[in-house]
């Protein structure tokens, strides 16, 4: 494994360096998202807070802005969580204590191991999707891996696995292997350095292993979104409370009401007039719809261009030049109905809805 690993191992940033806030970064960035979207994320980020002390005192909407788009944002908040804790309570340096790394915000079993494995060469298998995929098959393991008794024994068969002299080169080279070889689908079993060990393998069912996951059944939803444009081309956002932090990713977001089943317009019309004091008699003009997905739920946004005298005077609202708000920290979702706007107003659709943006 070891050998395949120093010859086949992908060249990646933070392979570079075994500084923990850069491999602790890259863990972070990584989580539910794909190698070649991270990397220009991570090299951004690290010229924006080169070090766990540029993180901590840095503003919060400076760190979420320059999260923006990589999604699931908590995963930023928590990072600078930890970053102000590493600094506080560990004179900057991330912790070399398996349970004082595992206490901090947003770092979890795998987490720990892998930044401690790496950076330090502590001792500790990381388990994640890609090893228990690999360890499934080596065992011919059946059943939901996720379930907490299957978790814990491939938790502990990775242990028992483990190269203590190289656990940092041990755990990437099982990591790549489930990512480039051992895939999901279709697996390249003729190009594994362990095929000879593989029971999933030697019984022949490599590629129906693991067992599918159960999965949540999708929810449909369509989200209106008044898009509110003063004479100087200004708009207003406003901080998700309830459901709609979950859906805007708890950043600033245009005023928006689930609509799903009724007359969106209509209805955003009756919220706004409500809410904010927007006359019933505005014209709501529709934007090209777009779609979006948040973890079980399929979004259809319907945005409406709402043209006003005046912005309301709302508690806790913020109101930005429309053509500027690509550059905030705000979340794909509103990133896409901010894109019909701006669209709308450089080149004016008469008539009809525009097409589907997605």
């Amino acid at each position: 494994m070891l050998s395949w690993f120093a010859k086949r191992r992908r060249d990646l940033p933070w392979r570079r360096t075994r500084d923990p806030y850069h491999i602790w970064l890259s863990e972070i960035m990584l989580q539910q998202t794909r190698v070649a979207a991270v990397i220009p994320y991570y090299e951004r980020f690290l010229e924006n807070f080169p070090d766990v002390r540029a993180l901590a005192r840095a503003n919060i909407d400076r760190v979420l802005a320059s999260w923006s788009g990589l999604g699931y944002y908590s995963r930023a908040r928590n990072l600078q969580r930890a970053a102000k804790e590493i600094v506080a309570r560990h004179e900057g340096d991330f912790p070399r204590e398996y349970e004082a790394a595992l206490a901090l915000p947003g770092i979890g079993r795998y987490t720990s191991a892998a930044v401690l494995s790496i950076a330090y060469g502590a001792p500790h298998a990381v388990l994640d999707g890609n090893v228990a995929r690999v360890l499934a098959r080596l065992g011919a393991l059946h059943g939901e891996l996720r379930a907490p008794a299957t978790w814990r024994k491939l938790e502990a068969t990775a242990q028992n696995l483990l190269v203590r002299n190289a656990p940092g080169d041990w755990n990437q080279a099982m990591m790549e292997l489930g990512a480039t070889v051992c895939t999901p689908k279709s697996p390249r079993c003729g190009e594994c350095p362990v095929a000879k060990s593989c029971r999933a393998l030697e019984l022949g069912i490599a590629g129906e292993l693991p067992s599918a996951r159960k999965k949540r059944a999708t929810v449909k939803v369509t989200l209106a979104a008044a898009v509110l444009l003063d004479p100087r081309g200004r708009t207003m956002l406003m901080r998700p409370r309830g459901e709609e932090g979950v859906l805007f990713s708890r950043l600033w977001q245009f005023p928006a009401l689930e609509t799903t089943g009724v007359d969106a317009g209509a209805a955003l019309a009756g919220h706004m007039h409500e809410k904010f004091g927007v006359a019933l008699n505005a014209s709501f003009t529709p934007l090209a719809t777009a779609r979006h997905a948040v973890t079980f739920r399929n979004i259809r946004l319907e945005p409406f261009l709402v043209r006003v005298a005046r912005l309301p005077c709302t508690k806790g609202a913020r109101v930005v030049p429309l053509g500027q708000l690509r550059r905030m920290s705000v979340s794909n979702a509103t990133q896409k109905i901010a894109t019909a706007a701006i669209a709308h107003e450089e080149k004016p659709v008469s008539g009809a809805r525009g097409k589907s943006i997605s």
